[in-house]
């Protein structure tokens, strides 16, 4: 985990053509994307079309990677970050537990303060489909951003927290960063795309998150 100074960040979304800024706090984010094999050690499964112990683990629905990061929070004795409220998942941003990052997060950890649509030169820095091969690829594998994460662009789509649109998508989740299979106009620090919670899709996986202070 990599702890990301609090800050502000602007978000868009071209379809709607709308534009916005979320204030953070600080909190932690994983390196990289979770691997199948630390997948399988919470989990004993192995999801997925491909195997491989450092390949990211793809094949999981949103509603998977929220029992990972409360299965992972209890073996780690920390409080879990989602309960169930009837039919929905509720984020208690109170615990200490892993959790998904919100789409805020997740984009200024990939931008780490860069401004442009990406960190870096595509090819050196992400899995997409004119080097991919046609699979996802070991995580690490590229060169990370100035804050030391790697494959936040390319490899596989990762799950945050939002709700994409819900007057308009419903329960739809938010994805964030491009895939192997994707052409490089999606491998952008600001594209958005959407799926159901229940949803298992071979170039979507989800990165680690915590948060580093209390919200008042």
């Amino acid at each position: 985990m990599i702890a990301v100074p609090a800050g502000r960040i602007s978000l868009s979304d071209r379809r709607t053509t709308r534009s916005w800024s979320v204030e953070l706090d600080a909190f932690e984010i994983a390196v990289h994307p979770v691997t199948q094999g630390e997948y399988a050690e919470i989990t004993g499964e192995w999801p997925g079309a491909t195997r491989g112990a450092r390949l990211p683990v793809e094949g999981v629905s949103w509603q998977d990677a929220i029992r990972f990061c409360n299965t992972l929070s209890e073996r780690a004795g920390l409080a879990a970050a989602y309960r169930a409220d009837g039919d929905d998942t509720v984020w208690d941003t109170a615990a200490d537990g892993y959790r998904l990052p919100a789409e805020a997060e997740w984009e200024r950890a990939c931008r780490a303060e860069t401004r442009g649509p990406r960190y870096g030169v595509l090819d050196a820095i992400a899995w997409y489909r004119e080097n991919s091969g046609g699979r996802p690829q070991e995580v690490g594998g590229k060169e990370p951003n100035a804050w030391g994460l790697h494959d936040t662009l390319g490899n596989v789509w990762e799950w945050c927290w939002d709700l994409y649109d819900p007057e308009v998508y419903g329960t739809y989740r938010v994805l964030r960063g491009g895939g192997w299979f994707d052409e490089h106009w999606s491998c952008r620090a600001s594209v958005r795309r959407r799926s159901h919670p229940t949803y298992r899709i071979d170039d979507v996986g989800f990165r680690l998150a915590r948060g580093l202070s209390t919200p008042d």
